[in-house]
């Protein structure tokens, strides 16, 4: 019988301990804190923050196992810092073993850097201000390959990670598919997005020209929710807020967002951050969990937002390699304070329920009782799919439907009321004759968009298709590259005109935005009237008549409107509902008023061909992206900003005032309004790079117009620049 002398049985001599080399140990240590490409992420992502960055952007390439690029404009690193950059337990975070007490940071290990360096190739571009230029510098088992090297480089770091795991043969393969993580880095940056609302964050695929993430620092926390998740998700949120300050055991606060009763998903979302820290805590997601468990359908599950503060010296920050965990002082007490508190706000705003209804179709109904009275079998005689019913066969069996009535095809002579043929009833008798489910198939739509084909600039069309975003250039014009040629385009134009045609394209077919709350057609005219420079000579009087006129001709056209373009107005006058004309798009609701005035003023209701192409031109001008109502604040704007009320209010200043430097007091500013502006504007900015342009490219038709209107300006060409480059 064979046996294995290797091993050792009874007395045998036991195995020596050996003391394992050091690259063996980090490499060991390198793929415990780096587990997959996203915790590479999670780790640069905490990096920036903790360096005071205000933006942060990554791009990834096969999941991140190709490349990691993670670029902030934080403080930079010091030059001298370099060398130890990337070693083990290296860091600025502490000092001591007791600064881990009242620790701040996300980092404080010093291992993220150093174990990227044992399973990935690392390159560090950095600089600090007052610095002349840059440096980069690459690294490989925690040291640098070469001295750094003199570069071009914008403020703040950029630390790129390719080929991810090349070295470990066993984890690459557990991650052969490779947008395994991507969604796991978009779900971190979202997650960051949503509680960091002072940081600009975005996430694209390596070469891909629109971000799947991208949030623009706001004031809100709701605005950031709703520009990471949706307005979907947003309105069916609530505020809660818990304090349990005078407890001695167990000092916290909590604020956050849940999910009312209306909320439907398929997977629970929780969102947690203990001091400004992203962390799981799988307890206190079950207690929740159970007290949603007895008010939502048991496929529905919960989205929760929570930032939770307690006292740093009450949690451990260092019992998890990836620090994702963290151990609280009396957690049990705050689960279960938390706890309580989700489910009182749970039953006190649970007196109202929203569910999802189907319209039966009752001609199949109908068909369906017939066949039961005749005996047949009614699965057998529809089949597994019913089939659709020729219009030739088609009877009315809804009342209220025109299109059904005798009176609509009998030309002798009626009353009055007979006689009126609103646009509603011609609408409907022309989708009865041809296709009652789609309101789309209109003979005036269909001329409409026939001339947007027809007065098609092919020249114009070739340059929004394959251009080039570059930037925005003032409130008006962005800068875009085709070939070899440099253009303006007045963003207020192609916006205007895609809104147009978009309005058209989707007739019939919009989502639809829900207001938060109705909004009166009377004051919404009101207050437009008083704006209108036009009627700044008529009484008060006078503009109350005009607005009441047009309440009454929206509400009359209101079924119309509603159906063809999804603006609802309810019997009362309110309007409760606005198009989507563009996906991940909401127009600026200042202008709303303005809107509502040209519907009632400028639509031709009378004339259906003339009635949608006035509408939809309303609809593009409000939805164009016209410079927000609140001054841009970047450069001398700031000065309009100053809490002199009356130079506020007046809109008027000095010249000297505009040749002014900016106040360097905070005290001089109104900050609330000045941030709020600065938000504003850099929404504006991100829209028209990431949902403008890249809706251009998909949709927009360019008149010929746009060719001598000033919407297209070539101000540069490469050919000619070459030539006087060549003179010089």
């Amino acid at each position: 019988m064979d046996v294995d002398d290797s091993a050792p049985r009874g007395g045998g001599e036991p195995p020596r301990i050996r003391r394992l080399e050091e690259s063996v140990v980090n490499r060991i240590a390198a793929g415990e804190v780096i587990q997959r490409p996203s915790s590479a992420v999670k780790e640069l992502v905490e990096n920036s923050i903790d360096a005071g960055a205000s933006t942060v952007s990554v791009a990834v390439k096969d999941g991140g196992l190709k490349l990691i690029q993670v670029s902030d404009d934080g403080h930079g690193i010091r030059f001298e810092d370099l060398p130890i950059l990337c070693e083990r337990h290296t860091t600025s975070k502490l000092s001591a073993y007791e600064d881990l007490q009242t620790i701040k940071s996300m980092g404080f290990r010093g291992e993220a850097l150093a174990s990227m360096t044992y399973v990935g190739h690392v390159t560090v571009t950095t600089i600090t201000e007052g610095q002349l230029h840059g440096y980069r510098v690459s690294y490989r088992d925690g040291v640098m390959e070469n001295d750094p090297k003199p570069c071009a480089a914008v403020k703040g770091t950029q630390v790129m990670v390719e080929n991810l795991f090349y070295n470990m043969a066993a984890r690459r393969k557990t991650l052969q598919n490779s947008n395994d993580d991507y969604p796991k880095i978009v779900d971190f940056i979202s997650r960051f997005a949503v509680h960091h609302i002072n940081v600009n964050f975005s996430c694209r695929k390596h070469g891909a020209n629109r971000a799947d993430v991208h949030s623009a620092s706001t004031s809100s926390r709701l605005d950031a929710i709703r520009n990471v998740y949706g307005v979907s998700v947003v309105r069916d949120l609530m505020e809660i807020e818990v304090s349990d300050e005078n407890a001695v055991d167990g000092i916290f606060t909590m604020d956050g967002f849940i999910s009312n009763a209306n909320y439907v998903a398929k997977k629970t979302t929780m969102i947690l951050f203990i001091n400004d820290r992203l962390v799981d805590c799988t307890s206190l997601k079950r207690a929740i969990e159970f007290v949603y468990s007895a008010i939502l359908p048991q496929a529905s599950k919960p989205f929760i937002y929570m930032s939770i503060n307690l006292p740093r010296e009450h949690v451990d920050v260092n019992i998890h390699p990836t620090k994702k965990e963290v151990s609280l002082l009396n957690q049990e007490h705050i689960i279960e304070t938390i706890k309580d508190a989700i489910e009182e706000k749970l039953m006190n705003s649970n007196t109202t329920r929203i569910f999802q209804t189907q319209t039966v179709n009752s001609s199949a109904l109908a068909q369906a009782n017939t066949q039961k009275e005749k005996g047949t079998d009614v699965s057998t005689a529809t089949g597994a799919k019913s089939q659709k019913i020729p219009v030739s066969q088609m009877v009315r069996t809804d009342p209220l439907d025109p299109s059904g009535r005798l009176h609509t095809y009998w030309h002798g002579q009626s009353s009055n009321l007979e006689k009126k043929s609103d646009l509603v009833s011609v609408r409907n008798v022309v989708r009865s004759r041809r296709n009652p489910k789609d309101a789309g198939d209109l003979s005036s739509r269909h001329e409409l968009l026939t001339e947007i084909d027809s007065n098609l600039h092919p020249g114009l069309l070739d340059i929004v298709k394959n251009c080039t975003y570059v930037g925005v250039a003032d409130e008006v014009f962005a800068l875009i590259q085709h070939n070899t040629r440099l253009y303006l385009v007045n963003v207020i134009n192609v916006s205007k005109e895609l809104m147009y045609q978009q309005a058209l394209c989707r007739f019939g077919n919009f989502n639809a935005i829900q207001l938060s709350e109705p909004a009166p057609l009377r004051e919404l005219l009101t207050m437009a009237l008083k704006d209108d420079e036009s009627m700044r000579d008529e009484n008060d009087k006078e503009k109350l008549e005009i607005a009441e006129v047009n309440t009454e001709i929206l509400k009359e056209n209101a079924e119309m409107i509603n159906e063809y373009f999804s603006i609802h107005i309810d019997q009362g006058g309110n309007l409760t509902r606005l198009p989507v004309v563009l996906d991940q798009y909401t127009p600026d609701m200042d202008r709303l008023p303005e809107f509502i005035l040209t519907l009632g003023n400028d639509v031709t209701w009378d004339v259906e061909k003339e009635c949608f192409r006035t509408a939809a031109a309303a609809i593009g001008n409000f939805y164009a992206l016209h410079p927000p109502i609140l001054p841009n604040p970047s450069g001398n704007g700031i000065q309009l900003y100053k809490k002199n009320k009356d130079q506020m209010a007046s809109g008027e200043h000095a010249d000297n005032d505009l040749t002014s430097t900016a106040p360097t007091e905070e005290d001089d500013v109104d900050q609330e309004l000045l941030a709020e502006a600065e938000a504003t504007w850099a929404q504006r900015e991100w829209t028209i790079q990431h949902v403008l342009f890249p809706s251009m490219r998909l949709f927009l038709k360019p008149p010929k117009s746009m060719a001598t209107d000033g919407t297209f300006v070539q101000v540069a060409s490469l050919e000619k620049l070459y030539k006087i480059f060549e003179r010089c």
